[in-house]
């Protein structure tokens, strides 16, 4: 397995890395955070422990956390039943101010001062905006108070969810150019094998990157809440941190002082390393956190001039438009089999692309009776996925 570091190795890395590492995000799930009654207190103080032992080895510490609607579900006696949209965004109403209110709580015993920060898809979606999150994070840093970020389930729909706090994590790790994620979590790491059925899988202790054989490791997990998709967006969490160069950490949640263990070197959880080259802000933003408002499907040669060659999207080499966009609005570049391998901003909307493609620059003019560009998407609005 290419994809794995052996154990030894993986160790000194993991050392190195963490030793060095000076801002840390830390997500905790449902799964770790509450039992079938509501908030695990036991849990949360650990909590509040291990985060205040890592702000008081002089690292700057961000806490992404769920358990605002279980809050509120326990706090209005609600039971297990599955609740609507509007229903679970009243119940993070309600549970919200409960579940800081116990952070604040279990953080002032250890007298560390806490802030809480909602957000929603869209806050980073417009680059203002996401610059401006980035100064208060770093405003809070600077007085020596810990971050607690969820996301604003209250006034959420689904045009402007992360669809989970896993991408929430990634998307606040690279925003602040952390240079570990941490996934707390009700499993022990990723396997080679699902460890209930298969006698043989063994724990993976340190990746070197986020290949298709790890992303189908995902159902390897067993007496887990997680299922599947849980694993695979933490590991699609784990790739996004790795392409702007940072590390990622899938591990039990429900340890105590794993995360001193962690970074005592200890062989816990599974480790993820960084890219070597890594994605400039701007274009990881591009490729990882705007969502495509259209596609534009290539021929074979756009396809390889900019997969090659680093080339510029022209209008000569676009078979097909879909959707409807805006000038400067992100797209998705699919190739002949409709994979998505490019991410951009255009130059044009998609009513003059729909002109122009598979035309020539020098006749951009004479059919829009304009021309802003040459290019449809520049290469710098342009990152491969």
């Amino acid at each position: 397995m290419t994809f794995q570091v052996p154990l030894d190795k993986g160790i000194d890395l993991r050392k190195s890395f963490l030793h060095a590492a000076k801002r840390v995000v830390v997500k905790v799930g449902s799964a770790v955070l509450t039992t079938g009654t509501g908030l695990n207190f036991n849990v949360l103080e650990n909590l509040a422990k291990e985060l205040t032992f890592l702000h008081e080895t002089g690292r700057e510490v961000i806490l992404v956390s769920s358990g605002a609607v279980a809050s509120g579900r326990k706090k209005l006696g609600l039971g297990s039943r599955v609740l609507r949209m509007r229903e679970k965004q009243a119940a993070a109403a309600v549970g919200q101010s409960s579940l800081m209110r116990c952070y604040e709580d279990l953080f002032e015993r250890f007298s560390q001062k806490v802030a809480q920060v909602l957000l929603t898809h869209d806050d980073l979606s417009h680059r203002d905006r996401y610059l401006n999150v980035r100064n208060t994070m770093s405003t809070l840093f600077e007085w020596g108070i810990l971050p607690i970020v969820n996301e604003n389930d209250t006034v959420s729909v689904k045009e402007l969810r992360f669809g989970d706090n896993d991408t929430l994590g990634a998307m606040v790790t690279n925003l602040i150019d952390a240079d570990v994620f941490i996934c707390l979590t009700d499993v022990d790491g990723l396997y080679t094998g699902n460890p209930c059925t298969n006698p043989e899988a063994l724990r993976v202790h340190t990746i070197a990157e986020v290949t298709d054989e790890v992303e189908n490791m995902a159902g390897n997990i067993c007496g887990s809440s997680l299922g599947t998709g849980g694993m695979q967006s933490k590991i699609r969490a784990a790739k996004m941190v790795a392409a702007r160069g940072g590390c990622s950490f899938i591990g039990p949640g429900r340890e105590p002082e794993v995360l001193q263990s962690l970074f005592a070197g200890e062989a816990v959880g599974t480790f993820f390393l960084p890219k070597t080259h890594k994605l400039a802000s701007r274009k990881h933003w591009i490729a990882y956190t705007l969502r495509p408002k259209g596609f534009l499907v290539l021929d074979e040669g756009a396809c390889r001039a900019l997969r090659e060659k680093g080339k510029s999207l022209l209008p000569s080499g676009i078979r097909e438009v879909r959707g409807h966009f805006g000038v400067g609005d992100p797209i998705h570049c699919l190739d002949g089999e409709g994979r998505a391998f490019a991410a951009g901003l255009v130059n044009y909307d998609s009513g003059d692309i729909e002109k122009i493609h598979g035309r020539h620059t020098s006749e951009i003019e004479d059919i829009l009776g304009y021309k802003d560009s040459d290019e449809v998407v520049h290469r710098d609005n342009l990152v491969m996925l």
